[in-house]
């Protein structure tokens, strides 16, 4: 037991370390925004037992979605369409989370906060960051242009994300609607920046730096070797090599979802939806 309680002194003195660490985003200094060292990036959470400390994984139970309200048949027979035509890349893509995606796109366009005509990327970050849980999608030719891994920040949680936060300095994914800005050569390289666009949830993005990039912790080579995605500040950081043709092909003025477990979103207007739909389908 005592060794048991010296062990969780230990824990809780290295994550106290890790928050003090936290800088805005993940434009900080090459060694703070690469992935942890291997033995805190793949420590397990801990439970007492009898024995002492057991080792508890990560749950790769997915979190149940709650069908959105008053969708109309005509708009949901529309979502199951495309997810037919999008075929096996899009297998993993859970129908509820492409149909809310596809309710904030419609929404949105309606409300002309997106430019992109056709273009939809829709991130499930409630699958473990070890599965390609990116997706770019083209609705009016039902097809997935890119699927990639893509990274959560550290302070959301280990292989699953569990913790979504938009405070400054909270390392945290911020979940909901983005709308894809201009891009700058930064320290990563070609990026994109992020504007948030639901008020409370991820409206910091701009001020957080949060952006798309390129990460090493994201490479072939790095989850090879360690099983999953390294952790950004909050950014979706994208492998190296996939980054740069998805910033170009997501543009300016696109929209990006973050799916994840409690997000609500005034975008996910079902009627205004349907009436978007109608009048110019998918465009």
């Amino acid at each position: 037991m005592l060794v048991g309680k010296m062990r969780g002194m230990l824990w809780q003195l290295v994550a106290g370390l890790l928050v003090g660490l936290g800088l805005s985003g993940c434009h900080a200094s090459a060694s703070e925004t690469k992935a942890l060292p291997a033995a805190i990036v793949s420590a397990p959470n801990t439970a007492q037992t009898q024995s002492g400390v057991a080792v508890v994984p990560d749950s790769l139970r997915l979190t149940p979605i709650v069908p959105l309200a008053n969708v109309s048949d005509s708009l949901h027979q529309a979502v199951q369409q495309l997810r037919a035509k999008l075929g096996p890349e899009a297998a993993e893509l859970r129908l509820e989370v492409l149909e809310r995606a596809c309710v904030g796109y419609l929404t949105l366009r309606q409300a002309r906060k997106i430019s992109q005509p056709g273009i939809l990327a829709v991130a499930d970050m409630d699958l473990p960051s070890s599965e390609k849980r990116l997706w770019v999608l083209d609705l009016q030719k039902g097809e997935v242009l890119h699927r990639s891994h893509v990274a959560h920040g550290r302070g959301s949680g280990k292989l699953r994300a569990h913790r979504f936060s938009n405070v400054m300095k909270s390392a945290c994914t911020a979940l909901g609607f983005y709308r894809t800005q201009d891009t700058y050569g930064g320290k990563h390289g070609l990026s994109r920046r992020l504007r948030g666009l639901d008020a409370g949830q991820n409206d910091n993005a701009l001020r957080r730096y949060v952006v798309l990039h390129a990460a090493d912790y994201v490479s072939r080579q790095h989850l090879q070797r360690h099983g999953q995605a390294g952790y950004s500040r909050g950014c979706p950081a994208l492998p190296p090599d996939q980054y740069r043709a998805i910033i170009r092909t997501v543009g300016e003025g696109g929209c990006l979802y973050l799916s994840g477990p409690g997000l609500e979103s005034k975008w996910l207007d079902a009627a205004a939806a349907a009436r978007q739909l109608a009048a110019r389908g998918w465009r």
